[in-house]
């Protein structure tokens, strides 16, 4: 039978312990601080202590305080972006613009405002957002947000208003159009941010179709997608994409949009240091192969819109129209750090089908990105105002009407209206046949 064992020992006083704890915690910290200071210059560079020296020095010295903050972003700007023209230092605030316009969401209630009136005045709220659904549209105005008037705000602070505020909900003072002010409180959303601007027939004898997109991102395919399906009830039978003031995005959706038209074959490929990457068309999902398509490109259309073209364009799936496009051929990988940075770093070369590299920076025989099979130039007026067209939001479908009556009522024009336009005239030529050697039937193919 096992013996128990027994302390025997006299109790401690609370001073010996006291003591004994400072020993031990004073031998361990000591012991600590010989490790640390062994194992110091291998895990801090010279680099970082020069770097902090020199901040250190800086936010002492300088003749007025600094931030060290603001010290620390400016310090890794430079460094990222003294790399090439496309690689991005984002700070925490630039960070929110960055992930809206890659993820193609924002936070706000949805509406489209009249530029070219006071203040706040809506021109059409986007369908089923928060301001849709609470009734506001055409022509309302809105007076205040959160108790704040929106005279003398431009249109930057106005949105900061309506998106930046942690609070769920968001209170307005509204003025309609016709009726009474009233106030409404609504709740923020995460909203879409269109990038399928534009999306209209233009020749309903000949099943003519027009699609613009501002940028390509994580949403682009799901909205191209929708706006074909409408197109198609209207009897579309070829259509005209614009890519025109196009800066590029997201590559991957870039890609999905041109396998919607090539069933097979290499899309676009990208070779850094690491493993090169190779996106293949899958003819599963080659819905539109058969739709004749003209694409519409200029001098800033840039990055995914040129892998976008280039691959239409080596598979004959599409006749190119308009200007050389800008020429940039890098691939840019986001890295975020905890949510109070990013960096947006060149990790490798993108080449179209044929093996071409696009980066006007390494190719100087080319200069330029992808050049057109039908070169179209605009007067300088005419690229301002189809710019202008490009960057405006076309109104649902329901909204028009209403906004038609408004603009009769204002005596001015609300609406964005396709201006002159030769690109387009030209795309829309190789359709009609009105070029030697075009049908319809063969254009794109």
């Amino acid at each position: 039978m096992p013996i128990p064992h027994v302390d025997s020992s006299p109790p401690f006083a609370t001073w010996q312990r006291d003591l004994l704890h400072l020993l031990v915690g004073s031998a361990c910290g000591l012991a600590l601080g010989l490790v640390l200071h062994g194992l110091t210059p291998r895990l801090v560079s010279p680099d970082v202590e020069r770097f902090g020296a020199v901040q250190g020095f800086v936010q002492q010295a300088y003749v007025r305080e600094l931030d060290g903050r603001v010290l620390t972003d400016a310090a890794l700007r430079g460094m990222v972006e003294s790399l090439d023209d496309y690689s991005r230092y984002y700070s925490r605030e630039e960070l929110v613009a960055m992930e809206r316009e890659t993820s193609g969401h924002y936070r706000g209630i949805g509406v489209v405002f009249a530029r070219s009136l006071e203040e706040g005045r809506v021109l059409f709220a986007l369908p089923g957002s928060p301001a849709d659904r609470a009734g506001i549209g055409v022509g309302d105005r809105l007076l205040e947000i959160d108790g704040q008037s929106l005279v003398g705000l431009d249109p930057a602070e106005v949105h900061r208003l309506l998106a930046e505020s942690d609070a769920a909900t968001v209170e307005l003072l509204v003025r309609p159009r016709v009726g009474e002010e009233r106030r409404v409180t609504l709740e923020r959303a995460d909203l879409v941010d269109p990038t399928v601007r534009h999306a209209q027939m233009l020749d309903s004898e000949l099943g003519l179709g027009y699609i613009a997109l501002s940028a390509f991102s994580q949403e682009t395919p799901r909205e191209f997608d929708t706006a074909v399906g409408e197109l198609k009830r209207h009897d579309l039978r070829g259509l005209v994409v614009d890519v025109r003031g196009n800066l590029g995005g997201v590559l991957r959706s870039a890609v999905a949009l041109v396998n919607r038209f090539v069933p097979e074959g290499l899309i676009v490929s990208q070779e850094g240091r690491g493993e090169p990457e190779r996106y293949e068309a899958k003819a599963a999902e080659a819905w539109y192969s058969d739709l004749p398509l003209t694409v519409l490109v200029d001098g800033e259309s840039a990055s995914a819109s040129e892998v976008f073209a280039a691959a239409l364009q080596e598979h004959r799936a599409a006749v190119v129209v308009g200007s050389p496009t800008y020429g940039k051929g890098m691939v840019q990988q986001v890295r975020t750090f905890r949510d109070e940075a990013a960096v947006k770093l060149t990790t490798a070369y993108y080449y179209t089908p044929s093996g071409r590299n696009l980066e006007r920076t390494v190719d100087k025989a080319w200069e330029t990105g992808v050049v057109p099979d039908l070169e179209v130039p605009l007067s300088e007026l005419e690229r301002r105002e189809v710019k202008r067209y490009l960057a405006s939001y076309s109104p649902p479908a329901d909204a028009r009407a209403r906004i038609e009556a408004w603009e009769a009522e204002a005596g001015r024009e609300l609406l964005p209206r396709r201006p002159p336009d030769a690109q387009l005239d030209a795309a829309l030529a190789l359709f009609r046949g009105e070029r030697p050697g075009t049908r319809l039937t063969e254009v794109g193919r």
